[in-house]
């Protein structure tokens, strides 16, 4: 089978190879693949070219399908289930992390379809669900309810960060306001879920190249405003619409340095900024806001299984859309096509199924 593999440690470049199908062993699950949608963790390799012939992982972390092969000893899963994952593949079990359920805290903990991983993920035909996580996590894999399709099931990983952070992690109550950096699917994802929760102004704020497709698509799912950092002044114009004491959380999902520092410029006192975007540069800029005013910074990684439960319901139901997200149906054969859109910003979710013939 055909299969988009990652190479080299740190940074290195994909290339589309030839794999064998996986073996399932005694407790074991193998799922081919209906739908597979290209991650924001998976940009930051596309044409990273560093030469290296090591092998890191068949990538693809969001990931829908059906299961059509069990393993001897499995009594919990059956062919033909419709079930997603939630790319988890190994964790140590024992951990503080672990006993609390919050398994992707797991410092041992190894993703599907992410770095340095034996099992692979989602960009290609069938992926294995290692029994060795199914003994300790029964919820790395959900079954997707009738009403849900495929391509809407592979993006629960984004829909579950969105509201872990919005709805878990702050204490966000119904009448306040809400400001989300960053257009991606996340911070996409966070308007809904502040939109679902009862907030009144629903702040997006991204760049020129995202007023061409993102913005309206924001204001589709529940942004009321949305501001172009690349030509207004964020923070006067966040204070304008919201007033200073409503600023109270921001949700920072892209990861650059300059929005949390007007995160922190614009808040009030005792308000939280949960930081999900990830940035590589130092800070240069000073947090001292966060003793003088008593403001937290809350670091904001995956979700746990109440996080899966709910966020499935709120999908069966509608209450969170995904179709005006997707914006790209493509091959696993047209791969690039669906990164270089993912690069431009022309896209905002692509979606891959698998179009060889083996």
């Amino acid at each position: 089978m055909k299969a988009l593999a990652r190479y080299g440690k740190e940074f290195g470049g994909y290339r589309l190879i030839d794999v064998p199908e996986p073996e399932c062993g005694e407790e074991d699950l193998i799922v081919e693949i209906k739908a597979a949608a290209i991650c924001g963790a998976d940009m930051k390799h596309f044409q990273v070219e560093n030469g290296s012939d090591e092998f890191n992982s068949i990538r693809g972390h969001e990931f829908a399908g059906d299961i059509v092969k069990v393993g001897s000893k499995v009594k919990d899963w059956k062919v033909g289930q419709r079930v997603v994952s939630d790319n988890t593949g190994h964790v140590c079990g024992v951990c503080p992390a672990c006993e609390s359920g919050d398994f992707l805290c797991c410092e041992s903990k190894v993703n599907l379809g992410l770095d340095n991983n034996r099992w692979g993920g989602g960009f290609t035909k069938y992926c294995v669900i290692p029994g060795e996580i199914l003994r300790i996590h029964r919820h790395a894999i959900w079954e997707i309810p009738e009403g849900i399709k495929y391509e809407e099931a592979a993006v629960l990983d984004p829909i579950c960060n969105s509201y872990n952070a919005m709805a878990q992690q702050t204490h966000f109550l119904p009448g306040q306001d809400v400001v989300v950096f960053g257009t991606g699917p996340i911070g996409l994802f966070a308007v809904q879920i502040a939109r679902i929760m009862g907030a009144v102004n629903i702040v997006m704020v991204g760049l020129e190249e995202d007023t061409k497709v993102r913005f309206g698509v924001a204001k589709e799912l529940g942004a009321t405003h949305c501001i172009n950092g690349s030509k207004e002044d964020v923070v006067a114009r966040c204070t304008e619409i919201c007033g200073r004491d409503n600023l109270g959380l921001v949700l920072e999902c892209s990861g650059a340095n300059i929005a949390l520092k007007q995160a922190l410029e614009m808040t009030r006192p005792n308000a939280e900024i949960v930081r999900i975007g990830m940035g590589f540069k130092p800070l240069e800029f000073s947090i001292n806001d966060i003793t003088s005013w008593n403001k937290s910074i809350i670091g904001h990684m995956a979700y746990d299984s109440t996080t899966w439960r709910n966020a499935i319901r709120l999908l069966e139901s509608g209450a969170i859309k995904v179709q005006p997200m997707i914006t790209h149906r493509l091959g696993l054969s047209e791969w690039e096509e669906g990164f270089q859109a993912m690069a431009d910003k022309s896209a905002i979710k692509v979606i891959m199924t698998y179009d060889f013939e083996d």
